[in-house]
């Protein structure tokens, strides 16, 4: 029996993150992961002579004051090395027109913005205003959903007027948004924003919450911008470990099966497995970094007292599983692309978005480059199928995709050195998310802020962080529901608030 502070049970980057400033602030940490490594979603595997990121292939925060800046500066170690991503994606509609270059450079992104959608100015402007108040007040450290006094009181302290102004969206899409501005029958905009949106909120822009909507589309200009990490994503999780030496244990290929709260002894008891042999923890917190919906697997308490809360787990609403190819190709001599991200609407896999690798940056060999390209699928179509019809299926797509890409960047069947797909089936057997789920819920106004599912849990000292949770997917929004978790945390044991 081993006795902790803290069990944090997921060692992707919100589990990490939580982790590493829990130990920093003087916590004793351990990291239960059931995979041979950390990462997660943003980790990444090698094959061959080739590095692939598994699932994010770009991330936010590494901007002055970003949210990943600080916490690096706070932990006391270097960040990884990132560059800029500009511009951070080509997105070809496949309509015959000029592909859209989102520029990092503000006034460049406007004139693009005018001369692809010409007419549409109020609508971006009315987004910019609206993502400047999300920024200001996500930078006053509010805890959202509130789910106690102390939840309560940090929300108001950090509501500014253009909060309240804002507020008044609240409960809107981005299409009411587009159809209060005048630009809800621009059919090349929506085509643009439902591609742009599903690859942050998972929903279009009837489903998106306007408020989500409006910071996601501004992310990738400055000040803030989205970065390439320059060896792989892998580097991100890396650099987290390395703030958790002789701080913190992570034990990796440690499943858990069972959380117990003990009331009479005020404590949890974790019950894991590595391979046949079974270990027992205590600790008086949990910080759980795995999909809300594993809860209903792991939790050992059937008390009447939160049979509502289980059930709201059960009727959250379904996320999204992903398809990706993971593909080595010769560099052409000459390069073709401008850009390491393009997102291209194709009529059969809906929104594909390509990430590319650098000359370089260590995914690939010199004079050849990796290639990721994914698009969301449901879980559901990939679990249902016998085994010869899923190798069938994934040979389909295979084929789909490389004849996409050949076509965009001219290559051809002989260029292609190595390729393999992934599948709902393969993210669950990476990261042990149930049918491989990925990205967490779609944001929608019923899910997204103050509607959304609270990190502080019923259950005494279990809190909840992760895609699933505000602020949402991504590494900067996962880091961000993290730091949520560490000053409730700090508040429940009366100690002085943190702030990085």
């Amino acid at each position: 029996m081993n006795n902790n502070n803290v069990i944090v049970v997921g060692a992707g980057i919100a589990g990490l993150t939580s982790a590493a400033i829990l130990s920093k602030l003087g916590f004793s940490v351990t990291i239960l992961e059931g995979h041979s490594q950390s990462g997660g979603c943003a980790g990444s595997f090698k094959r061959k002579n080739y590095t692939f990121d598994v699932g994010a292939t770009q991330t936010a925060g590494f901007e002055r004051n970003g949210i990943h800046s600080k916490i690096f500066s706070f932990l006391d170690i270097p960040a990884p090395k990132a560059t800029i991503l500009d511009p951070a994606c080509i997105v070809d509609l496949n309509d015959g027109s000029k592909p859209i270059n989102i520029w990092y450079e503000e006034e460049k992104w406007a004139l693009e913005r005018e001369l692809q959608f010409p007419g549409s100015s109020t609508f971006w402007k009315v987004c910019s205003l609206i993502h400047q108040s999300n920024w200001d007040f996500a930078n006053s450290n509010p805890i959202l959903p509130a789910n106690n006094l102390w939840d309560f009181s940090q929300l108001l302290k950090a509501i500014r007027l253009p909060n309240i102004l804002s507020g008044i969206l609240i409960k809107s899409t981005m299409f009411d948004l587009l159809k209060l501005c005048g630009c809800h029958q621009d059919k090349r905009l929506i085509k643009f924003l439902n591609l742009q949106l599903k690859l942050y909120s998972q929903e279009d822009i009837f489903n998106t919450a306007a408020l989500y909507g409006c910071t996601v589309l501004n992310i990738a200009q400055k000040p803030h911008g989205l970065w390439h990490l320059e060896n792989s994503m892998q580097d991100l999780s890396d650099s987290l470990e390395l703030a958790l030496q002789k701080k913190a244990n992570i034990l990796f290929n440690e499943k858990v099966e069972k959380m117990t709260y003990e009331v009479e002894g005020n404590y949890w008891k974790v019950c894991s497995t590595k391979g046949s042999k079974k270990f027992e923890y205590q600790a008086n917190y949990i910080v759980y970094t795995a999909p809300p919906q594993s809860l209903l697997n792991h939790l050992d308490n059937n008390s009447e007292r939160y049979s509502s809360y289980l059930n709201k787990i059960k009727k959250l609403p379904k996320p999204s599983g992903a398809v990706v190819l993971y593909a080595a190709l010769k560099a052409h001599e000459h390069k073709i692309y401008s850009s390491n991200h393009y997102q291209i609407d194709d009529e059969e896999v809906g929104s594909l978005f390509i990430s590319l690798s650098n000359e370089g940056d260590g995914r690939a060999p010199k004079g050849e480059i990796t290639l990721n390209a994914s698009f969301f699928t449901n879980p559901d179509q990939w679990f249902s199928l016998d085994k010869k019809n899923y190798k069938l299926e994934k040979i389909k797509y295979i084929k789909k995709i490389c004849k996409i890409i050949e076509n965009k960047f001219s290559y051809s069947e002989k260029d292609w050195l190595h390729r393999e797909l992934s599948t709902p089936l393969s993210f669950q057997k990476w990261t042990s998310r149930p049918k491989g789920i990925v990205g967490g819920l779609g944001q929608s106004p019923g899910i997204f802020g103050l509607f959304g599912l609270p990190s502080r849990t019923p259950f005494k000292g279990l809190y909840l962080c992760g895609d699933s949770l505000y602020p949402g997917e991504g590494t900067a929004g996962v880091s961000q529901s993290a730091l949520i978790v560490v000053r409730q945390i700090l508040a429940s044991k009366g100690l002085l608030d943190f702030e990085l």
